[in-house]
């Protein structure tokens, strides 16, 4: 959903031209609560109205299974905006959100030691 249009919101050599808090009219507490591993996955159902760029494309990100982390990651954005953006989604029907669960807590040692590996793997 996101055209050629909004190609002009980014520079390669500057990086983004819109500052974060503009992409969330200055807006820092999202409306629905949300962490970093937070699961978000689109439903399929469309807000009314346009959506602006950044929402089209965290929503274009949703079309599977992700998290908050990789979504805000995708985007280039800081977390806290990123968490306004998908909870505009989320109040507009067009995405759904699940607390992570017991195996994505960030104090268990098997859930670190996997991340340690896939990282090592990939460096």
């Amino acid at each position: 959903m996101v055209g050629s249009e909004d190609e002009h919101w980014l520079d390669d050599a500057a990086g983004r031209l819109v500052r974060p808090y503009t992409v969330s009219n200055g807006r820092t507490r999202p409306t629905t609560k949300m962490e970093l591993l937070s699961m978000v996955m689109a439903t399929g159902r469309l807000p009314r109205g346009p959506l602006e760029p950044d929402h089209a494309r965290a929503l274009n990100l949703c079309g599977s299974p992700t998290t908050v982390a990789e979504v805000a990651a995708h985007l280039k954005l800081p977390a806290a905006i990123t968490k306004v953006l998908l909870s505009d989604l989320v109040d507009a029907g067009a995405v759904s959100t699940r607390a992570p669960g017991p195996a994505a807590d960030p104090t268990n040692p098997a859930v670190l030691e996997t991340i340690l590996n896939a990282l090592q793997r990939r460096l």
